[in-house]
């Protein structure tokens, strides 16, 4: 995307969508300029994403699909890029679309789907993650 174009930052979250809710709703306190798509693996996930304040969303593998190539910042759980993570709402063609698209994509370390990122500190909060990966993209913006 040129650089005079709103940006498009695409949140991505499964399950009860309470990752999701809480990164969209630090990206709005933080008012960015850019718009906030929230893509849920389940209708559940995504209701909740929207009602945290996402620009728009959208529900399932398609959607995530044809998204991941369009938007600038892919924001949520590590286990995003892991196939059948998620209790296998994650599918492989979700996860390689994610890692293979051209955007910045920005993962939130969490200690399921039996990913283990080294460094990082259990100790450190969910909340402080989230506050970091937002700071990361204020500084991108």
């Amino acid at each position: 995307m040129g650089m005079s174009e709103r940006k498009t930052i695409m949140v991505v979250d499964g399950q009860g969508g309470g990752l999701g809710k809480a990164i969209i709703e630090k990206l709005r306190e933080a008012r960015l300029d850019a718009d906030i798509l929230a893509i849920g693996t389940n209708s559940s996930a995504t209701g909740v994403m929207l009602r945290a304040g996402a620009t728009g969303a959208a529900t399932g593998e398609n959607a995530l699909i044809h998204n991941a190539s369009l938007v600038d910042f892919i924001i949520g759980p590590i286990g995003m890029i892991s196939a059948n993570s998620m209790l296998g709402e994650i599918s492989s063609k979700m996860a390689n679309s994610i890692a293979s698209a051209p955007c910045i994509k920005m993962l939130i370390p969490m200690d399921k789907c039996n990913l283990y990122v080294g460094g990082v500190s259990e100790e450190t909060s969910l909340a402080d993650k989230i506050d970091d990966i937002v700071g990361k993209v204020r500084s991108l913006l």
